[in-house]
């Protein structure tokens, strides 16, 4: 522990922990500055062991220091290590932080699509903005082998401190890329090589059971209740889930899962 920065925090108004102040006010602001906020011991350790992202500094509960010794043995040299007080690191955060875990990293460039095309299986989120989605949706794709995750403008940062939460700290790692529209991205997809599933409860799309994993393939998820547009399934080859009569629909990353499943590959 004595090769830690550690920095102890006495006053709310430090403006070293600036980062950390009003952690729920900073999600609504999408991490307009750059910054982004990991909350919890696993979603740390895969930050400081398998992310791809800058790790700029720690803020911890007094009382999580020694619990996390393993985890912190990983955390780059120099980097301050801020501790506080419970009630003091409540105050400074919020809300009450339960876990007292946080740390501030960078977001860095974007993945460029291109990137994410050399896969073979990828998951694609149109207009998904509940964070709880994204986040289960990532850890879907994770569990179930897809090469990584893209997302258009409509769909939420999947570097939002819950959907980080949510995704177990997949989304951290699994290359994702975040922006343009759905249609650019069938386009871009196609031409690729592509096959795309467009997932839809309609009873003329095809049934996923009675489908063959094509070699290149992407799973393409619509907004929960309104689903995904006309024009967006006309571009694809629709499947559908069957389900028992009267029921039509699950929850999108529960679709996700289960297409996802239906085509993993194991190693």
């Amino acid at each position: 522990m004595n090769a830690l920065n550690l920095i102890p925090i006495t006053d709310r108004g430090d403006p070293r922990i600036g980062p950390f102040v009003g952690v729920r006010e900073r999600d609504l602001t999408g991490g307009a500055d750059g910054r982004f906020i990991v909350e919890g011991k696993v979603p740390l350790h895969i930050l400081l062991t398998q992310s791809r992202f800058e790790v700029e500094s720690l803020f911890l509960g007094e009382s999580r220091l020694e619990p996390l010794a393993e985890i912190l043995m990983h955390l780059p040299a120099g980097i301050p290590v801020y501790t506080a007080l419970q009630n003091l690191m409540d105050q400074i955060v919020g809300f009450p932080i339960h876990r007292g875990v946080l740390a501030c990293a960078r977001k860095g460039d974007e993945t460029p699509l291109p990137e994410l095309l050399a896969g073979d299986r990828l998951l694609v989120l149109n207009q998904i903005s509940n964070h709880d989605n994204v986040g289960a949706a990532f850890r879907n794709a994770a569990a179930f082998g897809a090469h990584g995750v893209i997302l258009d403008a409509g769909s939420c940062d999947p570097l939002y401190r819950k959907s980080i939460r949510v995704s177990s700290g997949s989304s951290l790692w699994l290359p994702y890329h975040h922006g343009g529209t759905g249609a650019v991205h069938i386009e871009a997809l196609k031409a690729a090589g592509f096959t795309v599933w467009a997932m839809t409860p309609r009873s003329d799309a095809a049934p996923l059971h009675d489908l063959s994993p094509p070699e290149n393939l992407a799973i393409l998820l619509g907004a929960e209740g309104p689903g995904l547009p006309e024009d967006l399934i006309a571009a694809c080859q629709p499947v559908r889930i069957p389900m028992s009569t009267g029921f039509d629909s699950v929850n999108v990353a529960t679709a996700g899962a289960i297409a996802l499943s239906h085509v993993f590959k194991p190693d």
